[in-house]
């Protein structure tokens, strides 16, 4: 099926509501504020949204305008997701957790769906938001990287490789088949994960070592259908204690069975969508012995049961927040 993604734009009348209707709804819960300046142009606000998977991927053209994010916003947002905003025209400033990023053409910043944050457009502005639910980023070891606004360097290669790899993508996602929107959304996290490295390095500390890290990685993808994955596998494969193996993961947040829990449910997922075996044989294969558990599991970490995750992904479109009765749809295809 091709996606051509969704579409929205403001009304006439009154703007605010509906611009305040439509960014909740592609963007999260916000309280927007647009500007009554006399002799300025009609506030306008345009909105195309693309999914890679379970990411978001959200384009946005508006006028001046500014919004916040407090306890009531965070208490209505459905889930928890990183928010990676990237500046393509005009002028706008982020603000979360002590870091303000005036950001101009080409800048980006990440932002934490759990706190407290703020907005100013100052002049027409055209963005890119990439939305990723926090559980997802537990697949690349990412969870504990953002827990409040952070800065990413446009000048920096792997910020550039990360928005560059967006706007390719962004053109080929209409025609891609899903085993293919599966890799690139892989792709997108693992990207996202390096533009927040400085210098392109993962943290060097004296027990998160990157190379190491990087390759106990390798061997549990290549092992998770293997019942002996464990970190004394893992510290014989690699030549170090068990202590080492721990410290490395612990770096990130994570334990060792925590990562692969993790990758098995998420390769679970993937065969859901991309094959036709009972869900009770990929339970099985991806080491749950007992087919109910494998769906209570599965509804924790993903919101949704295993076959009503297969039915969505038969269905063109989805959500992040709630749908936007009011706003009317722009000319491109719906859901």
């Amino acid at each position: 099926m091709r996606a051509e993604g969704e579409t929205w734009q403001t009304g006439d009348g009154d703007r605010a509501p509906d611009w305040q209707a439509v960014l909740s709804a592609t963007h999260l819960p916000w309280t927007v504020s647009v500007p009554q300046v006399p002799g300025a142009p009609e506030f306008g606000a345009r909105v195309r949204r693309w999914w890679i998977d379970d990411l978001a991927l959200v384009d946005c053209e508006c006028g001046p305008c500014s919004g916040t994010r407090q306890r009531r916003q965070i208490a209505d947002t459905e889930g928890e997701f990183v928010v990676v905003l990237i500046t393509r025209a005009g002028r706008e400033t982020v603000s979360q957790g002590g870091v303000e990023a005036d950001l101009r053409p080409g800048d980006a910043v990440a932002w934490d769906s759990r706190r407290p944050a703020r907005f100013a457009v100052w002049e027409p502005l055209a963005k890119r938001s990439l939305l990723i639910p926090r559980a997802a980023l537990d697949e690349v070891g990412g969870r504990a990287r953002v827990t409040g606004g952070v800065r990413l360097d446009g000048l920096a290669p792997a910020t550039r490789l990360l928005t560059t790899y967006l706007d390719t993508l962004s053109r080929a996602l209409p025609d891609l088949p899903p085993s293919a929107v599966t890799a690139a959304r892989n792709a997108t996290l693992e990207l996202f994960i390096g533009a927040l490295r400085p210098d392109g390095a993962a943290p060097t500390t004296g027990t998160a070592r990157p190379a190491l890290r990087a390759a106990m990685d390798r061997y549990i993808e290549q092992h998770l259908l293997d019942d002996a994955v464990t970190p004394a596998a893992i510290a014989t494969a690699h030549g170090v204690s068990v202590r080492t193996v721990n410290r490395v993961f612990n770096a990130t947040g994570q334990t060792v069975g925590e990562v692969i829990r993790v990758r098995r449910l998420a390769r679970a997922r993937d065969e859901l969508t991309h094959s036709d075996q009972p869900i009770s044989a990929i339970a099985r294969r991806w080491g749950y012995a007992d087919t109910s558990h494998f769906s209570r599991t599965f509804k924790a970490r993903y919101g949704t049961s295993p076959s009503d995750y297969r039915g969505s992904r038969a269905t063109a479109g989805a959500r992040i927040q709630h749908p936007v009765a009011p706003v009317q749809r722009g000319g491109g295809p719906g859901r």
